[in-house]
């Protein structure tokens, strides 16, 4: 039996109990597991989406209406944000992040948005490009009217999955950085529903929060873990950062680039981290683990 959470004992006061929200990232992969969360709370959410064809699979997801904007384009951001009262924003790694931040931020705040989440990263104190890009954001939101809350999660557990499927096929678990290199990983549900609660929860107000589960695990760690799940032998096995880098296929640029770094430093000291204490009291409860995870893949 696992030990028992002891919830904090600061009260819940909710500023308001529903919103009208725009939403960054409504289609998205991870962003996506927010939009349920958005809805669970009764929040009326209105999807921004670059592409008009992708509006569909908004309301598919639940939202309830979309808008056309561009991160990249101010004027479709505050037509965007023109009577809506708080803001999910998350910035989509190595493109043009500070712009697309910014661009956000002054759009929410000339459209009179009174509360902004920003979905942000882990570690933004390191030199990254990913991590170092997102720091102007939320420095803008401290610098601006709005109540904000900062999310910081470290490396999404979901990125997992593709790592479990090809691994269940060839019995070996490989990426571009050591196999003994420890990570801290978060569920990306458990920020979906921090950032749900923090649009009327006073108490994330104005907080910045590192948000990770418990521990920190190798890719050694990860192939017990899924031999254990799978009844078969799923080996760790390196992939060197250079070797990734040409079999590839992402063209010259910032990704490509951003990845082989980032790579890079993940291979020589991990991705530190894994206190799960800010995350569980936010929550109120235990934060998913890594073991669970893989526990409950297909």
């Amino acid at each position: 039996m696992g030990k028992k959470f002891i919830p904090p004992t600061t009260s819940i006061t909710l500023s308001k109990t529903i919103m009208k929200i725009l939403m960054i990232g409504a289609t998205g992969k991870f962003a996506g597991l927010v939009l349920p969360q958005l809805k669970k709370h009764g929040h009326q959410v209105t999807a921004l989406v670059q592409d008009g064809n992708k509006g569909k699979q908004t309301l598919e997801n639940g939202a309830d209406e979309f808008v056309t904007g561009d991160l990249y384009d101010p004027v479709t951001l505050k037509n965007a944000a023109t009577g809506i009262e708080g803001v999910f924003h998350i910035i989509p790694a190595f493109n043009r992040e500070v712009e697309a931040g910014l661009n956000m931020v002054k759009a929410a705040q000339e459209a009179g948005v009174t509360k902004f989440v920003f979905s942000s990263v882990y570690h933004t104190s390191l030199s990254l490009a990913n991590h170092a890009e997102k720091r102007p954001t939320e420095e803008a939101l401290y610098r601006s009217n709005m109540d904000y809350t900062i999310l910081q999660p470290a490396m999404y557990m979901q990125m997992l999955q593709q790592s479990w499927q090809a691994a269940k096929q060839s019995g070996e678990i490989m990426m571009p950085y050591s196999k003994d290199s420890k990570m801290a990983y978060v569920d990306y549900r458990d920020v979906a529903e921090a950032a749900a609660l923090a649009m009327t929860d006073t108490r994330l107000s104005y907080g910045t929060f590192e948000l990770a589960s418990p521990g920190m695990f190798s890719r050694v760690d990860l192939a017990e873990l899924m031999s254990k799940k799978s009844g078969k032998t799923i080996v760790a096995k390196d992939m060197p950062v250079d070797e990734w880098a040409k079999e590839v296929k992402i063209p010259p640029g910032e990704l490509r680039e951003g990845l082989i770094t980032m790579n890079k430093e993940y291979d020589q000291y991990g991705f530190s981290g894994g206190n799960a204490l800010v995350l569980e009291t936010i929550l109120g409860r235990h934060a998913h683990t890594v073991p669970q995870f893989i526990n409950e893949l297909d």
